[in-house]
């Protein structure tokens, strides 16, 4: 079997779906012993995915969006030569146009624009849509990254639930080993893009309505790059307010150390498709606090407390009882261990090639 997998979301600054296209190919590539996997357009290795992309390159940028461009034209004879003797062309949200022959398959990472379209720009919204009624609804076969999100591709897309298969993605294996990064004092994290669903201001809400002897053991790191309609939000995390340190941007190859650091691990977001920090602060052995929507209470099982992410004040109680609770945080930290077993790329790899050898079959 050979599978010519889409990896132009390297390409792109998007964190989550970019870290998942690298490590996936790297184990796929690793297990296909007996089968074949080229990724397109990195014919013969994978760009370093520890690459600063926080700077602006002017050059780099435009070669990307040149490239993004080129593959999208009508019958490409790049995208057709490759794919004329592959079994399998497994496309991502950045392809348009797929050449005939080969089966297709694709990765539905979440539904938000469907969900929360108020979270995201007219511009996210008419993509996936677009893409999803292009592609998604044809493809011969669908990966959904988590369970809630398989289903809200059957309720929402009409999917038949026989063509799409959950396979949980992965966690690099850094965060499993990871040495807790040496600070001053004893932190809280935040790992995401600051944009609205991530829903960072009611986190800086919750942190105020501490106790304040509690906040002041604790500091609150914020870890992550600017997203869309973040300017107030990363106003507020700049203004100097004691206690809260904002990171920024931060490279992959930093955060488990910084993640496997942290007392706890926070994560408000209104709706995730995997929430693949909340995967890495679990096999980093960090207690998480999370969102009681969408697939977070299916990823983080037992490792986790759960919360209504709209309320600052459940929020808040929900750390205080965390960072008081020396026992509760003991059972929280085995059962992420535990919980995390299942993220391994070898695993997601495993079940993907299943995946592939079903969808031809």
């Amino acid at each position: 079997m050979r599978v010519l997998i889409d990896a132009t979301s390297l390409l792109l600054r998007s964190a989550g779906v970019k870290s998942y296209t690298y490590h996936w190919v790297k184990h796929l590539q690793k297990l296909a012993t007996n089968d074949q996997v080229l990724a397109f357009p990195y014919l013969s290795h994978l760009p370093d995915l520890h690459h600063d992309r926080s700077i602006f390159r002017p050059a780099e940028t435009y070669a990307r969006l040149a490239l993004l461009f080129f593959v999208n034209l009508p019958g490409n004879p790049a995208i057709s030569w490759l794919s004329r003797r592959a079994d399998i062309f497994h496309v991502s949200n950045q392809i348009r146009v797929t050449p005939r022959g080969p089966a297709i398959t694709a990765t539905v990472h979440d539904l938000t624009c469907w969900l929360v379209p108020e979270l995201h720009t007219a511009g996210n919204i008419h993509a996936d849509q677009s893409f999803a009624n292009g592609i998604w609804k044809n493809a011969q076969g669908l990966i959904a990254v988590s369970e809630n999100t398989r289903q809200d591709a059957i309720r929402i897309l009409g999917i038949k639930p026989e063509r799409i298969r959950t396979i949980h993605s992965g966690v690099p294996d850094a965060f499993f080993e990871a040495t807790p990064a040496a600070r001053s004092k004893p932190y809280v994290l935040f790992v995401g893009t600051i944009e609205p669903r991530k829903n960072v201001d009611v986190l800086l809400d919750a942190w105020h309505l501490l106790r304040r002897d509690v906040r002041e053991q604790f500091d609150l790191i914020i870890a992550g790059p600017e997203g869309w309609a973040a300017e107030r939000t990363v106003a507020r995390l700049r203004s100097g307010i004691p206690g809260i340190e904002y990171l920024g941007y931060v490279p992959e190859n930093e955060l488990p150390g910084l993640t496997a650091g942290a007392t706890a691990f926070v994560y408000p977001s209104l709706y995730e498709g995997f929430g693949f920090p909340v995967a890495q602060a679990l096999a980093a052995g960090v207690p998480v606090i999370t969102s009681n929507n969408s697939c977070l209470p299916e990823v983080a099982g037992d490792g986790a407390v759960y919360v209504d992410p709209r309320s600052a004040t459940a929020l808040a109680n929900a750390i205080e009882r965390v960072l008081t609770c020396p026992s509760l945080r003991d059972q929280l930290a085995n059962a992420a261990r535990a919980q995390a077993q299942q993220y391994r790329w070898e695993v997601c790899a495993r079940r993907s090639l299943e995946f592939f050898h079903a969808v031809l079959c």
